[in-house]
Parts: C-alpha cells; structure tokens; sequence
C-alpha cells in the first residue's frame, strides 16, 4: 500500500432531509483532511438507513441514497467508481388498490473479512444524495462512515486525486 495509517477508526455521522417532497438533494460532507500533507481517508464502511417511503394505492413510491466520494447530479449506484454505498426503499403499488409491497435494498454495511477498506477517498470532502420518487412528504436518510486518516506518498496521493477528478 503506498499510505501509512495516521489515525485511529473515526465515525462520521450524517443527515440528510429533502426541500422538497420527491426532490433530488445532495449535501456536502468536510472530512478536513490535510491536502498539503497527501492525506487521505480510508473508508472502513458506511451504514445508510433511509427513511420509509409512502404507502399509496396504486403508486410506486421510493427513497435512495448513495454517498459518492466526488459530487453527482442525482443518487448514483454501485456501477460508479466513485460511488462507495448505496440504498433504497421501495414499495410497488402499480396495479393495486392497497398500498403494495415493500422491497430494501443496501450495499453490506460491513467489510469482508479479506478486504483492507472499501473505498479511499483523496479530495476534501465527501457527498450524501437522496431522493424519494412519488412521496407526499420529504424523505431523509442518516447514515455513518467509519474509517481512518492516513498518509499516502506522492504518487499515490497524484493519483487517488487524478481518479477522483477524472472520473467525477
């Protein structure tokens, strides 16, 4: 690994609530971390829970987040490199005339045994979206990152920003 451990396991809580019922919102998470001294922070896991989305007959209703290491334009999944988790809450009601079936899903909110971290994130900061799909009131999600500071050489730290921005 081109980065040395600098830090012990810190948690980073969030909240994120909606404007607007069923309106994309994405808010920016600082970590502070020391960008003149290449560091980093090496992404442990991340849990999200999203709140439930609304029970209506004959509506698909839903509420997702991801958290994404680079800024986005609506909530991303696990297909995007910068993408470190995601999770969603639907209910399908098309068709019925009660509020339907539930249905959740959520990228492990814990590390496999054989893998070291699951995400680095280089820049300053981390981004939290949501969006609820045809829901009558505002949706939110909280959510917590565990992780560490570390310091990556040159090349690395060049590198994990390149990516980063490159692929934003």
């Amino acid at each position: 690994m081109g980065f040395k451990k600098t830090s012990d396991t810190i948690a980073i809580s969030f909240n994120v609530v909606e404007t607007a019922p069923s309106t994309f919102i994405q808010d920016e998470i600082a970590l502070q971390l020391d960008v003149l001294n290449n560091e980093i922070f090496v992404v442990l896991g991340v849990d999200l829970d999203v709140a439930n989305p609304d029970a209506l007959a004959a509506t698909d209703t839903s509420t997702r987040a991801s958290v994404c290491a680079t800024s986005q334009t609506g909530v991303q999944g696990l297909g995007n490199t910068n993408c470190i988790a995601t999770a969603r809450e639907a209910i399908r009601a098309g068709g019925f005339v009660d509020g339907g079936v539930g249905f959740s899903r959520a990228a492990d909110s814990t590390i496999p045994a054989n893998v070291d971290y699951i995400a680095l994130v280089a820049t300053n900061n981390f981004f939290v979206q949501l969006q609820g799909d045809n829901n009558l009131g505002t949706k939110g999600v909280a959510g917590r990152m565990w992780g560490y500071r570390a310091k990556a050489d040159a090349s690395t730290y060049a590198a994990l920003v390149q990516s980063e921005v490159l692929s934003a």
